[in-house]
């Protein structure tokens, strides 16, 4: 959480410096080959047995389309058109979208308590984005509302990507969906990334994107997955609300932004939502079905 916390500025900051697509073409130019370092080092000749199976290809197929392609996409736009601490908190919407899916599948039993303190957390982002709204739903920004697209795609992804982490652990999911839903990505980024002179970048720059790509998303996701793993979703979903705070203090140092008393009791009572989640599943273990 530390570290997507810390990443929207890091990745405000790059965007606002490299753009949508030339930062699209780097990620998924890097991140598939440092994954394919992983399997190499971890498996080294039985990396043949890390192929999935033929009945779950279409799972890792979707969990690709959805997770990298379509969600990485659409949220790099959205930060794009927003601001570091506006996009972290948008997408805390996450697991209210996650606790929707599981309820309408039937995948995790969940408690009233888990429900409502994610629904407590959500009136907090409206709290957050109450200023915006104000002025018309068309002021509200098109960034948050991308965003929000991209809050669904990130909770239907998790969903999807739990039994195969399950089965084949979080670096071979990880691995085979990014080798999946990169080609699609790097074909959209690749004109605009031969576009963009690279020379003048500061160094600044580059560590964004080190941080981006490699902490944030490589070891992020990888954790993530296996926190699912341990945890269930159900549990583990409200962790999703940590990041804004850091989110807000690295972008009030680190970029200047300004924040009313309304946005901070928004914050304050998304936190509240996150702590009622949280002691509501402490003492009941995750029960899962897979799928």
């Amino acid at each position: 959480m530390f570290f997507w916390g810390v990443n929207f500025a890091f990745v405000k900051y790059v965007l606002d410096a490299l753009g949508v697509g030339p930062f699209l073409f780097i990620r998924f130019v890097t991140m598939p080959a440092l994954l394919a370092v992983l399997l190499l080092l971890v498996f080294r000749r039985q990396v043949r047995r890390t192929l999935p199976k033929r009945e779950d290809w279409p799972r890792f197929v979707a969990c690709a389309l959805v997770g990298h392609t379509l969600h990485i996409g659409i949220v790099f736009w959205g930060i794009s058109l927003s601001t570091a601490f506006s996009s972290a908190v948008v997408l805390t919407s996450q697991p209210l979208f996650t606790l929707l899916i599981l309820l309408c599948l039937g995948a995790e039993r969940l408690r009233p308590s888990q429900v409502a303190g994610t629904l407590v957390a959500f009136a907090g982002i409206a709290v957050f984005l109450s200023d915006k709204f104000a002025r018309g739903v068309v002021h509200a920004g098109l960034g948050d509302v991308v965003l929000l697209a991209a809050a669904a795609c990130f909770s239907l992804y998790t969903v999807l990507a739990r039994p195969l982490v399950a089965r084949y652990g979080p670096l071979i999911v990880l691995a085979y969906t990014l080798f999946i839903g990169a080609p699609p990505l790097l074909l959209l980024s690749a004109r605009s990334f031969f576009a963009a002179e690279l020379g003048r970048l500061t160094p600044m720059v580059w560590i964004g994107l080190f941080w981006s790509i490699a902490l944030s998303s490589v070891l992020g996701w990888l954790v993530w997955a296996w926190v699912n793993h341990v945890r269930g979703i159900a549990r583990s979903a409200p962790l999703l609300y940590l990041p804004p705070p850091i989110a807000g203090v690295v972008a009030w140092l680190t970029l200047g932004e300004q924040f009313t008393l309304l946005k901070i009791a928004g914050a304050a009572v998304t936190m509240a939502g996150v702590a009622w989640a949280q002691l509501g599943s402490a003492k009941i273990p995750a029960t899962t079905t897979g799928g």
